[in-house]
């Protein structure tokens, strides 16, 4: 065993990228490389690496920066607008399983009561961090199963300093727990929160202002460093959890116009280290143990599984109304976490617990987390298989992927690029009655799309397979909207392989490779931006035979509202604004609403007299898009709400939507 951090930091980096590899190439998560690694490596095993402070130091601030990004997506006002579900499931399901494990340690073991309630709460907490990964991973966070396992572990985490009190009092004065002690921690904890809270309301923002204006990529770096790591030592200083805090910190920062440079800011260290925290879990498996008490192990690792996933189908299925996605939370929830594991580790440190005990309850959580990546990834299958069901024949993506292939069947127009350009091809194409497939590879912005109801799909339009399957065989035109012109040049070949007779537009950053394009078969080649745009829809309008004077009003009423249509597009995960005005800074925004959202009931106009500055773009329904909608329509639970406007309107419309 080596004692020296780098070395071991070197040992494990290099162990990580030849197994990470080697399970990414099997379609594996690679949440299970690094947990495999932690366990050939670890002290258990192959003894190379230990898990010693600085590691674990590292493995914190991985989960730090994880749950920082996951307040960054999450809002202050989507958290008030989820309070039931926090509150409601997230409290039922700790509460619950604690008292089940406690009542069950008092009767068979004879533990003392303050003992077993930490056993119970020890049980009841998962982890935090493989399972937002893992949901993230598979674009479920937003689901309803997903939504309300965000919800549990929330709860989870508030709760974790409460066990962590008991734990203290219960060292300090034997089996009998300091209710003062505990209340004074208590009391504590809360002022923490809010002094986070209040100091992230009106701190950060005007601080990341200035930091904007310097225009220095490293000051801005380091700003966010000194925020998420600031806000983690505020919360752990008062006996808080270090992910607790960056999570405030992150949900501060969701309400500026700042968050997508934030996340794309840390996005690079963060998974490092959060790889090196799913190492460490890993270290510590002890296989021998495994081995020995192999029977008892897996007894346990069973009966905290189907203990879990049954609690938290009995709970959340008065929120959820399916006893299919209140499993399918359970499914998710099911696993041990590192709190967990902490709390059994403190009972273990402090002689408060036999270790006969402690140890197969220690492995089965381990046991447990490393199992948690199949069990989210499948956990529609696993429900479906319990259930006895076979479900519907496709699930909604699928749903949404056919219809959108439907439109292949028919004359349409293929849109290769679904950037800012694509985006504003594809309004007017709408606007104008004429149906059109997109093909683009960023996941971000892919999501965003069809979650508004664009007919957009994953896909490299530069592969002769894609097109045939997207219909270019019935185009009635393809645009290809890709700035640069190699990617233009290698599509525009690919669609004439394919079809030599279809109208081919190409837009170009300039005019370098325009006798290439021209001779490799493009129709028309149009340089860039706005006006881009309105040639390419001129060009295209007419050849779909649109009327001369119909084409020209189109293009006047887009210039006569300042380009207002061409500046609603969804905004790419790491996309930067065009300059420091306002005038090109509009964009579109996605709002789910979930149950007990302030605007839930309420109307477009009465969003407006509230003060929001965005304009409602559209409103998806149950599948169906309603563009532009009146002042009259009524926002109803599941909506999801497409907003335009600048940053600062579209953060604000989000607040007033979910708050009010």
């Amino acid at each position: 065993m080596h004692n020296d951090p780098l070395l071991q930091i070197l040992i494990l980096l290099a162990a990580s990228v030849v197994v990470v590899a080697g399970v990414r190439k099997l379609a594996l998560p690679a949440i299970l490389g690094y947990l495999v690694v932690g366990m050939l490596l670890g002290p258990h095993a192959l003894a190379l690496a230990v898990d010693n402070e600085t590691t674990q130091l590292l493995a914190d601030f991985g989960v730090v920066f994880l749950v920082f990004t996951l307040g960054l997506g999450f809002s202050l006002p989507r958290l008030v607008a989820m309070r039931w579900e926090v509150l409601g499931v997230g409290g039922a399901q700790v509460l619950a399983t604690t008292g089940i494990l406690a009542t069950g340690a008092i009767m068979l073991f004879g533990i003392a009561p303050a003992v077993a309630v930490v056993i119970g709460g020890a049980v009841a907490m998962s982890s935090t961090a493989i399972i937002i990964s893992q949901l993230t991973e598979q674009s479920e966070n937003n689901r309803t199963h997903g939504r309300l396992s965000v919800a549990i572990c929330l709860f989870q985490d508030l709760s974790f300093p409460l066990f962590l009190a008991l734990v203290s009092a219960l060292a300090g004065g034997g089996a009998t727990a300091d209710a003062k002690h505990i209340a004074a921690a208590v009391g504590i904890a809360i002022l923490a929160l809010l002094l986070v809270l209040a100091a992230g309301r009106w701190l950060l923002r005007p601080l990341f202002l200035f930091i904007a204006s310097v225009r220095s990529a490293e000051l801005f770096s380091l700003a966010v460093l000194l925020a998420v790591l600031a806000s983690a030592w505020a919360t752990h200083a008062v006996g808080l959890s270090l992910a607790l805090g960056a999570f405030l910190a992150g949900m501060m920062l969701a309400e500026t116009e700042f968050r997508h440079q934030v996340e794309a800011t840390i996005s690079s260290y963060r998974e490092v280290l959060l790889g090196l925290f799913f190492i460490t879990v890993g270290m510590l498996l002890d296989i021998r143990l495994l081995l020995r008490d192999f029977a008892v192990v897996m007894a346990i690792l069973v009966g905290m599984l189907a203990l879990k996933a049954a609690v938290v189908t009995v709970v959340a299925e008065p929120a959820t109304k399916s006893w299919f996605k209140s499993l399918r939370t359970g499914v998710v929830v099911a696993q041990g976490g590192e709190f967990g594991f902490a709390l059994l580790t403190l009972l273990l440190r402090r002689e408060l617990l036999d270790p006969a005990i402690v140890q197969p309850l220690l492995a089965a959580t381990v046991l447990s987390m490393v199992l948690s990546p199949f069990l989210i990834r499948h956990n529609r299958r696993i429900t479906r298989a319990f259930l006895g069901e076979s479900g519907p024949p496709q699930t909604e993506a699928m749903r949404e992927a056919r219809a959108t292939l439907a439109v292949a069947e028919r004359e349409h127009v293929v849109i290769c690029g679904f950037g800012r350009v694509g985006q504003n091809i594809a309004r007017v194409l709408e606007q104008t009655g004429f149906e059109y497939i997109a093909l683009d590879l960023d996941p971000y912005r892919i999501r965003a799309g069809r979650q508004a109801g664009d007919p957009v799909i994953y896909g490299d339009a530069g592969q002769i397979n894609v097109l045939r399957n997207v219909g270019v065989a019935r185009a009635s035109c393809v645009v290809i909207t890709f700035a640069g012109p190699e990617v233009a040049l290698r599509i525009l070949r690919s669609v004439r392989e394919l079809r030599m007779d279809v109208p081919v537009l190409v837009r170009t950053q300039d005019d370098s490779k325009l006798e290439e394009l021209q001779a490799a078969g493009a129709t028309e080649v149009v340089p860039e931006t706005f006006e881009a745009s309105l040639m390419l829809l001129s060009h295209l309008l007419l050849l779909l035979k649109l009327p001369v004077s119909r084409v020209i009003r189109t293009v006047n009423d887009i210039r006569s509202t300042r380009y207002g249509m061409l500046r609603q597009y969804f905004r790419a995960a790491g996309d930067e604004i065009l300059d420091d005005s306002h005038a090109f800074r509009e964009e579109l925004h996605s709002i789910i609403l979930p149950p007990h959202a302030w605007a839930v009931g309420k109307s477009v106009a009465e969003l407006s007299g509230r003060g929001s500055k965005a304009a409602v773009s559209a409103v998806r329904r149950d599948g169906i898009v309603g563009r532009e909608p009146g002042p009259d329509t009524i926002f109803k639970v599941g909506d999801v709400v497409v907003v335009c406007g600048t940053p600062e309107a579209v953060e604000h419309a989000e607040t007033l939507l979910l708050m009010g």
